[in-house]
């Protein structure tokens, strides 16, 4: 069965990045197999967290699809579009800084999926008054939300679990991760002009006429967006104080988007036409087959080899962990790799001697699996979406379009993150 489980997940892989068959239908036709074949229950695939489809993240997605959607009725992405132009004066490369830096800084405060479903509607209607093509803007704000995710415990859900696991608080997580995203994010802002090269041209007349717009004329329905503030901050301090208020942010965000359809009053059309129900059924067939490949061992004996080689030396653990999860969690999904790697990191962290190095083996696994999530298409919950949303715009970004990017940006935080974990925990500890 461990074979079969590996076979069908490497197939359905290879599928979904030659896109000779669309995603979706790989996604649930190796889900449909791993059943079939009884490697996965129906125990395993509804009701398991450690298997089977994570219903949090396929809420937490619906819930704030259907918030944005009633957004969409008030004009305020159009407003943030002409915003944005003006303030960066029309020009390409500033018009993606500042897209990057908000994309990264808003997605420390929610979670990066929730930022992207917020700055993509935005970021193509500022390419649509520039007229320039909007995929190289959505893929650097949804690598720009990777990293910036990684700043909290509510920035990413792997955060969510590996603070669970160490018994880590907000404060403590934002003190250690924190400055290397700081560091990471200047970096690849520096690295934007060559990443994108010839992708900032912009008509000259294009600009002219955005300067002499007026962007709160584009506010269609001030009642509604009034309404939707309201909802929207509810929703946010509700992440933000989940552990307070003891709801998961799947709850809270399945609860604001009822009471904002409610008050609403618009019609299902408006609100259900910006869910990306290709999406959801996506990462639905993704959770079965890598949860196949949980209840087989595969993960867990992967893991638990990259670990046993370290000799319990904490730099050697370190290091090896902070590789392995980056190109890991490119590939797997981080969330599950996260869930799997964590009690791991735990057993290694209790059998070294120098605790305070020890816990460094956190931070390495939440760098690791939070930037790792760039390496490709599928490894993490924002790229997924973005690539969803660029679809239904009618600017598709192909598997490997997306990952020649991520691949550089991956090399390239991991190589920041290697020094800086060295010297802050070992050179100077």
């Amino acid at each position: 069965m461990t074979a079969i489980a590996v076979a069908v997940f490497a197939i359905a892989y290879v599928l979904i990045a030659s896109e000779r068959v669309h995603k979706t239908t790989a996604a649930l036709c190796g889900a449909g197999i791993v059943v079939a074949l009884g490697i996965a229950s129906a125990d395993d695939v509804f009701y398991s967290h450690e298997t089977g489809i994570d219903w949090d993240v396929i809420f937490l997605l619906l819930g704030m699809m259907i918030i944005v959607g009633v957004l969409r009725q008030t004009g305020i992405f159009e407003f943030a579009a002409v915003w944005a132009a003006k303030r960066a004066k029309g020009s390409g490369l500033r018009v993606m800084i500042l897209l990057t830096l908000i994309t990264a800084g808003a997605s420390g405060f929610l979670d990066n999926v929730t930022t992207v479903l917020l700055i993509a509607p935005v970021t193509l209607l500022v390419c649509e008054r520039l007229d320039v093509p909007p995929t190289p803007y959505l893929i650097a704000e949804v690598l720009a939300s990777n990293i910036g995710g990684a700043a909290t415990i509510v920035g990413d859900p792997p955060n969510i679990i590996i603070a669970s696991r160490a018994n880590i608080s907000f404060n403590t997580f934002l003190w250690h991760m924190t400055p290397i995203v700081l560091i990471t994010l200047a970096v690849f802002t520096l690295a934007l002009p060559r990443l994108f090269r010839g992708a900032f041209d912009v008509d000259p007349a294009r600009v002219a006429d955005i300067m002499q717009l007026n962007e709160r004329e584009a506010i269609r329905d001030p009642k509604l967006l009034i309404k939707s503030g309201i909802v929207l901050a509810a929703v946010f301090a509700g992440f933000l104080g989940h552990s307070i208020f003891h709801l998961e942010p799947s709850i809270v965000a399945l609860l604001g988007a009822g009471v904002l359809v409610l008050i609403s009053g618009l019609p299902q059309r408006d609100y259900l036409s910006a869910v990306e129900w290709e999406t959801l059924l996506f990462f639905a067939g993704l959770f079965v087959m890598i949860g196949a490949l949980v209840k087989t061992g595969v993960i867990g004996r992967l893991a638990k080899y990259a670990t046993e080689v370290t000799g319990g030396n904490a730099l050697v653990a370190t290091m090896l962990i902070l590789v392995v999860s980056a190109l890991l969690s490119g590939i797997i999904d981080n969330i599950p790799y996260v869930a799997t790697m964590s009690p791991l990191v735990a057993d290694l962290v209790e059998s070294m001697d120098h605790q305070a190095q020890a816990d460094t083996l956190w931070w390495a696994l939440a760098i690791g699996a939070d930037f790792g999530g760039n390496l490709t298409a599928v490894g993490a919950s924002a790229n997924v979406v973005m690539l969803g949303i660029a679809k239904r715009s009618d600017h598709p970004i192909s598997f490997w379009e997306f990952t020649r990017k991520g691949i550089a940006v991956t090399t390239l935080t991991i190589a920041v993150a290697i020094p800086y974990l060295w010297l802050r925990y070992f050179a100077f500890a």
